[in-house]
């Protein structure tokens, strides 16, 4: 770690608790700041709470009160997931005290550059890849942000011949002020989270602070398929390092003759990567230029990606069970993942489908379900995937309670060479807490078959 003065003495305010701001409490009391904790938790339901208590830290539970802005607070450290527009921020930008995220600060402790992964889809994919590159490439990598440990946690731990590949938010990024990767990836820009951000500019200006501090010996990887991220990656003083599926582009990642290549050298065929589907392929492309970037050799790579069959809940394979493939994708909470995963297979699918209701429809979904053969409906939405997969023709349709009921019930309607393919298309917590829980109940309910 870092030896730094800039907090001791110094008044902070870490406003929400989750693990990073536990983490960003202890580390700031560790660095002599006089630190408060503010979380909206109840102090008698909140054990994080009790324990930075126990450390001498002050702490405030039970709501957020204005009050504190005149305590005379130099720095707040904020949880991502706490919106701009709560009073407390809001207030505290509007007296000019600076408003940062868990990221920044480990950014400034950290001995160990940063490899930084932002986007709408793919982040987590493309951060796990990269790490697997590195470790099995032997550069002494180290996993974080929202995939792996707290930032600040790990940052405080590495040294300097390490590498820190972390995956960041929109909500993580607009709280950075010196946050510098030394290689930056943008894997794609969609519609998302306007709920939290106040327009589409404002988010795509979020992804883009990944890049806004890089400077020319740093390296930007960027989906040059997308205007809007190439629009992005033009305004970036790092040396420019595009990825596409559908163009050569000399100077970064591409496919040609089924094969992959990055700088004109040949890395790995097409046939011989285990993650199926486009935008996974595209996943493998930013994560072989960051490898490619940090020194990787091609047989390290190769081995990782003729053997990573995805993340957990993200198109994850879970087993073949008499020649039917069984697919966990439980992180496809919206239609726009659900598509992505559906495009993804030429074989038949048997696609279960449902969850929270949130008003929508589904007709959006239709164009990705060509292969779908048969489809098991559950939660909230089910009538309403119904509808639409009995309008472009699909008559093997079935209801039932759960995803665990599903599975015996899709593995009744599916032939050898099948894949069946857990794709909600929608949030999980009209039935489960999380799309985790819904996607371990699935992967047991298919080990129970086997």
């Amino acid at each position: 770690m870092k030896e730094t003065v800039k907090y001791s003495e110094k008044k902070v305010l870490v406003l929400g608790l989750a693990k990073s701001g536990v983490m960003a409490a202890s580390l700031l009391h560790k660095l002599g700041a006089f630190v408060t904790v503010n979380d909206m938790k109840p102090l008698s339901e909140n054990p994080e709470a009790q324990g930075l208590l126990e450390q001498g830290i002050k702490v405030i539970c039970g709501s957020h009160p204005i009050e504190l802005l005149d305590e005379g607070f130099e720095l707040i450290v904020k949880n991502p997931g706490i919106p701009y527009r709560n009073p407390l921020v809001k207030g505290a930008l509007e007296k000019g005290i600076p408003v940062i995220t868990e990221v920044e600060l480990a950014y400034q402790i950290s001995e160990a550059p940063f490899i930084g992964i932002t986007g709408t889809n793919g982040k987590t994919t493309t951060t796990t890849l990269i790490f697997e590159m590195l470790k099995t490439g032997e550069k002494s990598p180290l996993i974080a942000g929202n995939i792996g440990t707290v930032a600040s946690g790990v940052a405080e731990k590495a040294k300097s011949d390490d590498a820190i590949v972390i995956e960041l938010s929109s909500f993580q990024l607009m709280g950075i002020e010196e946050f510098r990767p030394e290689i930056s990836i943008v894997t794609n820009l969609y519609d998302a989270h306007l709920d939290y951000h106040s327009s589409k500019q404002e988010y795509a200006e979020a992804k883009a602070a990944i890049t806004k501090n890089q400077i020319a010996s740093d390296f930007m990887i960027f989906n040059a398929d997308q205007d809007a991220v190439l629009a992005m990656a033009n305004k970036s003083k790092a040396e420019l390092v595009p990825f596409s599926t559908e163009v050569k582009h000399e100077n970064g990642a591409y496919v040609e003759d089924f094969a992959v290549f990055f700088r004109g050298e040949k890395v790995i065929d097409v046939s011989d990567i285990a993650l199926p589907g486009k935008h996974n392929l595209e996943n493998v492309l930013a994560a072989i230029s960051a490898a490619k970037l940090k020194g990787v050799a091609n047989e390290a790579i190769q081995k990782v990606l003729k053997t990573f069959y995805g993340v957990e809940h993200r198109l994850q394979f879970v087993a073949t069970v008499e020649n039917r493939k069984f697919y966990n994708d439980s992180k496809a909470t919206n239609i726009l993942a659900a598509s992505k995963a559906l495009t993804s297979f030429t074989e038949p699918v048997i696609l279960l489908a449902g969850g929270l209701d949130r008003g929508n429809e589904f007709d959006e979904l239709k164009p990705a379900m060509k292969n779908v053969k048969a489809v098991i409906t559950f939660g909230e939405t089910a009538e309403k995937i119904e509808r639409i997969a009995k309008e472009i023709g699909i008559t093997n349709i079935k209801r039932v309670d759960n995803v665990e009921k599903a599975v015996p019930a899709a593995f009744e309607l599916s032939n050898e060479g099948d894949c069946i393919l857990l794709s909600p298309a929608c949030a999980s917590w009209d039935q489960y807490k999380t799309f985790e829980q819904r996607g371990d109940m699935f992967m047991e309910a298919v080990h129970k078959l086997k």
